[in-house]
């Protein structure tokens, strides 16, 4: 079954989003906490940065986790692939 859209407020780094998502509310609220903390870990790490140099970094570091987990997602289907050959 399909979640329906949901629409929350969440506080990233100190300031109030309305985001619509599919999913619960509970895991869009999840999401945004795991943002919030990598935000406050770069923030904490290069306490230099404004709050968009923050922002850009967290996005870039996300999309690396991201990246990193594709090409793992990858390569296990392809030895799933060649177990089942």
């Amino acid at each position: 079954m399909a979640h329906e859209s949901v629409k929350i407020t969440v506080e990233i780094f100190g300031e109030k989003h309305v985001v619509r998502g599919d999913g619960t509310a509970s895991s869009i609220l999840g999401l945004a906490h795991d943002v919030d903390n990598k935000m406050r870990l770069i923030a904490q790490r290069l306490p230099r940065l404004n709050v968009q140099q923050i922002a850009v970094l967290t996005a870039l570091n996300l999309a690396d986790e991201l990246a990193k987990l594709k090409e793992e997602q990858e390569t296990l289907m392809q030895l799933l692939g060649e177990k089942t050959e």
